[in-house]
């Protein structure tokens, strides 16, 4: 399968900048993955595609602010880390740059010296394992020197940060938003629960490698990085009961889909537990769980977009892209969104 199979080309005046003004009022385009057919509609119809009984998968996960400007100790050479993932204690995986200045040894110094670093070694493909150093606690301390890590397709000033948030995010570790999840609010919840549909939580920390280009023709080729998750004995009372009802289990965004496929045995039922996954789902896999997904429309030749090309098909999936691209829809993490039925 070849990489070029999963480029669409997109105006750069679709790649949205900002959120919408209200986070339902984003556009929805919904498609019907057994014929085909599209409804132009906006996030806050989402309920009205529901039905009693039928289970919404959320991603809990909270965007810490992981990307930290800073300077080497002793040159004052300008230096940016961006926090992957916590190893142990005060010891995270990051990825950085200039990476010449950042041999075993080096030692870093971050707003004003309220937080320190010393890279212990080199990592898996570039990347740096690194010590901090700091008085107090220390997310209190990453939460006054660090800056949310937006996407490098947005160029425009994030006001409010709390709008690359899902209003439901709880646990911090993600580097990155699950920004499907982005565009519900209090009223879209408060209508799905009074039609009886069920909500589970789960936690996939959303890592960039989830972002990282593909570079190998061949797709099969690429490596996808781990990400962490945990999904509770709760979360799973509620999906697997949903399935044994007969009823649907909606996945909001690739990172639940991720953790649902992992999670679960060849007849669909989910179990519980917490681990590190490198799932890479592309045409051809068989969905054991998800049965139908919301999502946001993703870069052309990413990961995301083979996922969804999984779940609906590779055509139907083009050529939905290319009907948003006509009406000008808003694309990637501030854009707009998709429910595949």
């Amino acid at each position: 399968m070849k990489l070029k199979d999963f480029w669409y080309d997109l105006p750069d005046d679709l790649i949205a900048q900002s959120p919408a003004e209200k986070r339902d009022m984003s556009r929805l385009l919904v498609l019907n993955r057994n014929t085909g057919t599209l409804a132009h509609k906006h996030f806050k119809d989402l309920p009205g595609y529901l039905s009693a009984g039928d289970c919404l998968v959320i991603n809990n996960t909270r965007v810490i602010p992981a990307r930290l400007l800073g300077e080497k100790e002793k040159s004052g050479g300008k230096i940016e880390f961006v926090l992957l993932k916590r190893i142990e204690a005060d010891i995270w995986e990051v990825i950085l740059r200039p990476g010449k200045i950042a041999r075993p040894g080096s030692r870093f110094v971050f707003g004003n010296g309220q937080l320190k670093a010393e890279i212990l070694r080199i990592g898996d493909e570039g990347n740096r394992i690194v010590k901090f150093f700091y008085e107090g606690v220390f997310e209190e301390v990453l939460d006054k020197v660090g800056i949310i890590p937006l996407p490098p397709y947005i160029h425009a000033t994030l006001e409010d940060r709390e709008r690359y948030q899902t209003i439901y995010s709880k646990i911090d570790g993600s580097a990155a938003a699950p920004t499907a999840g982005l565009h519900f609010t209090d009223e879209v919840f408060d209508e799905l629960k009074l039609k009886g549909i069920n909500i589970a939580e789960l936690t996939l920390h959303v890592g960039l490698g989830t972002f990282r280009p593909v570079k190998t023709e061949n797709i099969l080729d690429h490596h996808m990085h781990k990400e962490y998750y945990y999904i509770s004995p709760e979360a799973c009372e509620i999906i697997n009961g949903a399935k044994a009802n007969g009823n649907r289990v909606v996945a909001v965004g690739t990172t639940s889909v991720r953790v649902l496929e992992t999670s679960s045995y060849s007849d669909g039922k989910v179990f519980p537990g917490e681990g590190e996954t490198d799932i890479f789902i592309y045409p051809g896999y068989a969905y054991k769980v998800v049965d139908a997904l919301v999502t946001n429309f993703h870069l052309p030749e990413s990961t995301l977009i083979m996922l969804v090309c999984a779940f609906a098909g590779k055509d139907r999936i083009m050529s939905a892209y290319q009907e948003a691209i006509n009406e000008k829809y808003r694309f990637f993490s501030f854009g707009d969104a998709m429910l595949i039925l």
